[in-house]
C-alpha cells in the first residue's frame, strides 16, 4: 500500500531510522505507526545480535550534575572514535546519565546481580505469597513476573526510561545501534549522592 510521506518523516523522527527503512516498516505494517515502530524496534534488536560480537573499545564519558547533591558519571562504548565524537552518541550517554541520577540503578543488567541476592529476592517474595495464602501452583509464576519488576527496579538496561515509559534503556540502545550501525553499549557508571553509598555499575 502507498504510505503518506508525512508518516514516513514522523516514523523517521521517533526512530532514527533512514527513510527507506520506514517507509518499507509502515508498508509492511500496513499503515499503521505503532506496528511500523515495532518491526523497527524488532529488526534493530537483530541488527544488534549480528553485531555483538564485534569490539567497541571507543567511547565517551558523560557527566551529570543535579543540584549539587548528586553526580553521575557514564562510559558509553562505541566501536569507532569518529561515532564516539558523534553529537547523537553523547547526547545518548548524557540522556542515560540522566536516568541514572533519577532512577539510581545498582546493576547494568540483570546478568550482573550476585545469585544470593536474586535468591534472597526470591525467598522474600515467597514468603509474602504464602502468607498472602496464594496456591502453590501459581506461586512460581507470580515469583517471575514480581523478580521481573525487581529487574526494571535495580537494572539500568531494564529500567523505563524517564521521558518515555513505553522504551527501556535497552530499546534506546537498539535505536541507536539500528541508526549510527556501530556495536554501542554502556561500559559503567558511577552514581554519587550526598550522604548515601557511592552506587558503581558496569
Amino acid at each position: 500500500m502507498a504510505v503518506k510521506a508525512k508518516d514516513v518523516s514522523k516514523l523517521r523522527e521517533e526512530t532514527g531510522v533512514g527513510m527507506m527503512d520506514c517507509k518499507k516498516a509502515l508498508e509492511e505494517a500496513g499503515g499503521d505507526f505503532n506496528k511500523a515502530v515495532e518491526i523497527l524496534r524488532k529488526k534493530g534488536a537483530k541488527t544488534a545480535e549480528k553485531r555483538a560480537e564485534r569490539e567497541a573499545k571507543e567511547g565517551y564519558i558523560a557527566s551529570y550534575n543535579h543540584n549539587g547533591r548528586i553526580a553521575v558519571l557514564l562510559e558509553l562504548n562505541s566501536e569507532t572514535d569518529f561515532v564516539a565524537r558523534n553529537d547523537d552518541f553523547r547526547k545518548l550517554a548524557n540522556e542515560i546519565a540522566m536516568q541514572v541520577a533519577a532512577m539510581n540503578p545498582k546493576y547494568l543488567s540483570s546478568t550482573d546481580i550476585p545469585a544470593e541476592v536474586l535468591e534472597n529476592e526470591k525467598k522474600i517474595e515467597k514468603e509474602k505469597l504464602e502468607k498472602e495464602g496464594k496456591p502453590k501452583e501459581i506461586i512460581e509464576k507470580v515469583i517471575e513476573g514480581r523478580i521481573q519488576k525487581f529487574f526494571e527496579e535495580i537494572c539500568l538496561l531494564n529500567q523505563p526510561y524517564i521521558k518515555d515509559e513505553k522504551k527501556k534503556v535497552e530499546d534506546l540502545l537498539n535505536e541507536a545501534r539500528a541508526k549510527i550501525g556501530e556495536k554501542i553499549e554502556i561500559g559503567r557508571f558511577v552514581r554519587f549522592e550526598i550522604g548515601k553509598e557511592t552506587i558503581l555499575g558496569g
